[in-house]
């Protein structure tokens, strides 16, 4: 796995928390940590949180190296 895709992962994972706060809790961390969902710096956030989706999107057609 390469530095870029694991960064990638992080980012998803992060993401995912995030998600999960919000489905159980209403709260999003993201948007407390950096100023509201419209912040700049908020939505850069989220951007490379979907990016790092689509990149991990190709870990799914990988194949196996066992």
């Amino acid at each position: 796995m390469s530095l870029i895709q694991r960064i990638a992962l992080i980012l998803t994972i992060i993401g995912a928390i995030n998600w999960g706060l919000i489905g159980f809790f209403q709260f999003d961390l993201v948007a407390f940590i950096f100023g509201g969902q419209g912040a700049l710096l908020s939505r850069v956030i989220y951007a490379l949180v979907g990016i790092s989706g689509l990149i991990n999107l190709g870990l799914l057609f990988t194949p196996d190296r066992h």
